[in-house]
């Protein structure tokens, strides 16, 4: 990597925060498939839209479809898929918007290396916590089904594990707080940051 430099370019990040009235950062959705990751995101966004923030959002199954659809289900190709979409977040950041990530997520060392690449002082880690009982019920795409049957091997909560995390910047208990009730919670906290 000898022959790659980091160019340097005089807008930075914290111009073009300036420039669009927030400070950029990457709020980081983590939680079992159907625990409401997702929803909570996008009524996250839709919420701060309205507020006149800059938003984009990162959606696991959405990055799958392009930028990431050469990778499989394995451990080694989880992390990839997270490293890669850490990497565009930090892309974002730095053109200052607010990035929303929805992602299961499941180990705590990729967690720890998202944060890594996109800055400390830039993560904000949503732990979305619901049962496994609980989206096994939702279970809206059917996977859980298909992952008991053995149909979908590596499969998060199933047979593939997932490190809760903990300490996360905000935890949502979907069994008590609804969406709405989520997305408040989350905005209380980013008053003190955008």
């Amino acid at each position: 990597m000898e022959q790659v430099k980091k160019q340097k370019y005089t807008i930075t990040k914290q111009d073009r925060g300036a420039l669009k009235g927030h400070m950029p950062c990457l709020i980081w959705f983590t939680g079992l498939s159907g625990s409401g990751k997702s929803t909570i995101a996008d009524l996250l966004e839709r919420t701060l839209h309205k507020q006149g923030i800059h938003t984009y959002s990162l959606d696991g199954d959405n990055l799958r479809r392009g930028l990431n659809q050469d990778l499989k289900f394995t451990k080694a190709d989880r992390f990839e898929n997270l490293r890669r979409t850490a990497e565009v977040g930090k892309l974002f950041i730095d053109a200052g918007l607010v990035v929303i990530a929805a992602f299961i997520t499941p180990y705590t060392k990729i967690r720890a290396d998202i944060k890594t690449i996109v800055g400390e002082e830039n993560y904000i880690e949503v732990f979305v916590n619901t049962p496994l009982e609980v989206c096994e019920q939702r279970d809206v795409k059917g996977l859980y089904k298909k992952a008991r049957s053995g149909a979908i091997k590596n499969f998060t909560g199933i047979s593939a594990p997932f490190e809760t995390p903990v300490d996360p910047t905000i935890e949502i208990r979907t069994t008590e707080e609804t969406p709405e009730a989520a997305v408040a919670k989350i905005l209380t906290y980013l008053e003190s940051r955008l």
